[in-house]
């Protein structure tokens, strides 16, 4: 195994969370492949440096407190970086149903108060618009944007 190759792995995954790809590409870019590659990351995973369940705990759950992402974008974004589905789900889990709904209620209203003086149409179709891009259901934005049209 080279050993160079391992310490700049284990610095690269102490540094941040990583899945098992981003540190095989970061591998392939220091000339590592094959069978070195998988035994840097079996050494990896023994060691605790990596692990794609508390890597997908920690996204989902940034992502949704930090840039309040919905859980159809957080979803999307675990699957491209080739998470498992359990892991998928165990980082889905992070996310409080209550807490999803008082986000999606707060990114609306705050979008609707610097929409002040829109034509009521236009005001809606720019909120559902703005929380779909976000990564929320569908139904949901519409009931939240209703509610919040409402009062």
């Amino acid at each position: 195994m080279n050993k160079e190759a391992l310490k700049k792995a284990a610095n690269f995954c102490a540094y941040q969370e990583r899945t098992h790809h981003e540190v095989k590409e970061k591998l392939m870019e220091v000339g590592v492949y094959g069978d070195d590659s998988e035994e840097i990351v079996v050494w990896l995973i023994e060691n605790n440096y990596l692990n794609e369940e508390r890597f997908a705990k920690v996204f989902a759950g940034s992502k949704f407190r930090q840039k309040h992402w919905g859980r159809l974008k957080i979803r999307q974004e675990l699957k491209l970086r080739k998470l498992s589905e359990y892991c998928i789900k165990a980082g889905m889990a992070e996310i409080n149903d209550e807490d999803y709904m008082d986000t999606l209620l707060k990114i609306i209203d705050k979008k609707a108060h610097s929409l002040k003086g829109e034509n009521p149409m236009m005001l809606k179709q720019k909120l559902v618009r703005y929380a779909l891009s976000k990564g929320f259901e569908n139904d949901l934005v519409w009931q939240t944007v209703n509610e919040i049209l409402k009062s």
